[in-house]
């Protein structure tokens, strides 16, 4: 078997083969497909193992390398700076390092994710750069408003119909109008392609039984659930909880030497930074919805401060979701209702008719009797967890004993 190390840039690749402990230079292979085709084709063969780092074209690497090939590795490129630290770095010796840990076994690997999992990871930072393209220009509007000493407006919403209103009957110069107006239209087309990127997202929800389960839980929507799935995928390569919550970084660093006590501190935010953050919104959302999770959040955050305790939830949320997806179960506490509505949301982003003469069960969400009868079932567990826990004593440290010193003698 022969270990090809491949350091991939932007414009070329560097190719190292490892062959019986002697390091062969197979040459720089530009990044077109067509040209790495044929290196595949006239350079490997069907007994070559591939390593490659995460880039963010490696996974278009991947697919066109791995007909030729039997097995394409994708690196975890922080883990391999770690472990193969040196002075003297060319893209030769960089191949060949990936060539040498995998043939060590020292290789860490990234798991590769189907086709329809990329694309769904796609969709979402799609959206999350849309979302964040809006914000930027809405702070740009405030920029120019606050310049001219105008007060914060009085609507919810500065780009709606009525802060709109409220916009164009301040007193601003010339320049100025024009380039909130500039800054609107623009506003306008990202909120159009916002609007078809939420379509397909919202097509692939409905035929996904996981991400239609994950909303099951309180705080989570759509949005979150495509997200955590997207990054999760095949959740049984997740032995346990815990090695779920260290992917999407919620583990809290550890330092620990000899006999000494081990030290905990702040998470180590490691892995999926996207899913991470929208699993710590879904916990400030799930702190305001009756059940066990607000009681948690609650509970902590008398001791350690809110901030925390959202994040202490977003670590629950992820060991919740790993039992639901590897049991195949719902979230026990959910409210019907309130998931009929989140359903039929998902519905009319994918482009169903409204049908305003038919009222399904997503309905019931607006009849208060029917919301209240929900809410007084995860109330009262809510009370059952906050009672429960509520009989928790910390444990005792187990602190050196200190030696006792004797009286001087008189």
């Amino acid at each position: 078997m022969r270990i090809v190390g491949m350091d991939i840039h932007r414009v070329a690749a560097e190719a190292v083969a490892l062959l019986d402990g002697k390091l062969v230079k197979l040459g720089r292979i530009p990044m077109l497909r067509e040209r790495l085709e044929e290196f595949a084709r006239t350079q490997l063969t069907h007994d070559d193992h591939v390593i490659v780092e995460a880039t963010g074209n490696a996974a278009a690497v991947v697919e066109v390398l791995a007909p030729h090939v039997d097995r394409v590795v994708i690196a975890n490129p922080k883990q391999v700076r770690l472990i193969a630290h040196a002075k003297v770095k060319t893209d030769a010796i960089d191949a060949a390092v990936l060539a040498k840990l995998y043939a060590s076994g020292f290789l860490p690997e990234v798991w590769v994710p189907d086709e329809a999992t990329l694309a769904l990871r796609r969709q979402v930072a799609r959206r999350t750069q849309l979302i964040r393209q809006r914000v930027r220009l809405k702070n740009l509007i405030q920029s120019i408003l606050h310049a001219h000493l105008i007060p914060p407006c009085p609507h919810g919403n500065l780009t709606g119909i009525s802060g709109r209103k409220w916009i164009a009957a301040q007193r601003l110069p010339d320049d100025e109008r024009a380039a909130v107006q500039r800054h609107l239209a623009q506003i306008d087309l990202i909120e159009g392609s916002l609007k078809d990127v939420e379509a397909d997202i919202a097509k692939v929800a409905m035929a996904d039984p996981a991400i239609r389960r994950l909303m099951t839980l309180p705080g989570v929507d759509m949005t979150v659930a495509s997200g955590v799935a997207a990054a999760i995928g095949d959740v049984r390569r997740f032995d346990d909880p815990t090695k779920l919550v260290g992917y999407l970084g919620l583990n809290p660093s550890t330092r620990q030497s000899g006999e000494g006590r081990a030290y905990h501190g702040r998470i180590t935010k490691q892995g999926r930074g996207q899913a991470r953050g929208m699993l710590v919104e879904a916990a400030w959302a799930a702190a305001r919805s009756p059940g066990p999770l607000r009681a948690f959040f609650q509970r902590v955050a008398a001791k350690r401060g809110k901030p925390i305790a959202a994040v202490a939830t977003a670590r629950k949320l992820a060991m919740i979701i790993w039992h639901m997806l590897t049991k195949g179960e719902d979230y026990i506490w959910v409210r019907p209702a309130l998931l009929a509505r989140k359903f039929r949301s998902i519905e009319l982003k994918a482009g169903l008719p409204p049908e305003h003469s038919k009222r399904g069960a997503a309905y019931d969400y607006n009849i208060p009797e029917k919301r209240a009868a929900e809410r007084v079932r995860v109330e009262a567990a809510e009370e059952e967890y906050a009672g429960f826990t509520s009989r928790w004593r910390a444990k005792p440290r187990n602190r050196p004993q200190r030696e006792k010193k004797m009286p001087a003698p008189a």
